[in-house]
């Protein structure tokens, strides 16, 4: 397998390990609403896949390694997705909550940083800016680091 296969390889695992956390946060309250399910096969067709991979992901509930992205903002981008799907249904239960502290954590960003992370987000999603305008809010926090 040369170095190209082995790239695409790793992204296509992040990609669905990150697609099975947003499932994760969508049966949270063990409920998929149709506003979730929709927005589960739009980011799912972000990622490539087709609808019966998507359904097919969506069925999947093994735990599964994360492996977060290297750059900054894609590890940004896929908590955006996260705190999204949360917002979908319009209710955020404590569930829902813990596994997106979870996925933040497992992303690289920090305990002390998470609650204002959280905060900025699901305001921001609220308000309805998007990943960059928030993103470059979140720099201005001065708890970030470009990777």
């Amino acid at each position: 397998m040369n170095n190209l296969n082995l790239s695409d390889h790793s992204i296509k695992k992040q990609n669905s390990e990150f697609f099975i956390h947003v499932v994760r946060i969508a049966m949270a309250d063990d409920y998929v609403s149709d506003a979730e399910m929709e927005m589960l096969h739009q980011m799912g067709r972000k990622l490539g896949y087709s609808d019966p991979e998507i359904d097919t992901l969506i069925k999947t509930t093994n735990k599964s390694d994360y492996i977060p992205p290297y750059q900054l903002f894609d590890r940004f981008e896929q908590l955006f997705e996260i705190v999204k799907m949360i917002l979908a249904d319009g209710v955020i239960n404590n569930s829902e909550m813990r596994l997106a502290t979870n996925f933040a954590l497992k992303s690289g960003f920090t305990e002390k940083e998470n609650p204002r992370l959280l905060v900025l987000l699901i305001s921001g999603i609220r308000q309805g800016k998007n990943e960059e305008e928030l993103f470059e809010e979140y720099k201005k926090m001065g708890n970030s680091e470009e990777c």
